[in-house]
């Protein structure tokens, strides 16, 4: 990657992120990156390729949190907890501001469109990956607690910056250790029919 455009992306998603997709022009990226309109369009053909290279960055950071998570050598119960401490470190951060690829979606509404093409995609690999954490917990219904999962992470990124996040953060890890003590519950009450 080169230093400018390295530099008009990270100035981009910044500013996206704190100010919102379309509310931020061309003009003031450039201006803020100190570089040519003909730079930035050499990097990034379009508006719509430098929100779509913003969303694959906030993307590619989510998936090395939970490979970190998961190369912690902790059994498939401690992953999932870890996977749900980087959502409630996120919260917790300065200058949260809810879920970059909820926020994109909201402002991209069109299924079709690339930007919120890129929001499913990453949300399509979040859930797939959530489902096989949970599987290799013991979890016999791995999809639907991974819905739910996602749903409590959602909910948690969006109060997360319209409140104090402390409390947010402890309902989600609440709500997580409620799916793995209900998986656990689940796994009791089978063996005890099987005995029964």
């Amino acid at each position: 990657m080169s230093e400018a455009r390295d530099r008009l992306l990270s100035t981009a998603s910044r500013l996206f992120y704190t100010q919102g997709l379309h509310s931020v022009g061309i003009d003031r990226i450039v201006a803020e990156a100190k570089v040519t309109r003909a730079t930035l369009y050499r990097h990034f053909p379009s508006k719509d390729d430098l929100v779509v290279a913003y969303l694959t960055a906030a993307d590619d950071t989510v998936r090395a949190q939970v490979e970190e998570a998961r190369a912690s050598g902790g059994s498939a119960v401690d992953i999932v907890r870890a996977v749900g401490r980087t959502i409630t470190d996120g919260i917790r951060s300065d200058g949260f501001r809810g879920c970059a690829f909820l926020n994109a979606a909201a402002e991209y509404p069109s299924d079709t469109h690339p930007v919120h093409q890129t929001v499913l995609k990453h949300r399509q690999w979040f859930l797939g990956t959530v489902t096989d954490l949970l599987a290799a917990t013991g979890e016999p219904a791995p999809d639907p607690a991974a819905r739910h999962f996602v749903m409590l992470r959602d909910g948690a990124m969006t109060a997360g910056c319209l409140t104090a996040p402390e409390p947010i953060c402890e309902t989600f890890r609440l709500g997580v250790e409620g799916l793995l003590n209900y998986r656990g519950t689940s796994a009791v009450k089978r063996a005890a029919r099987k005995k029964g």
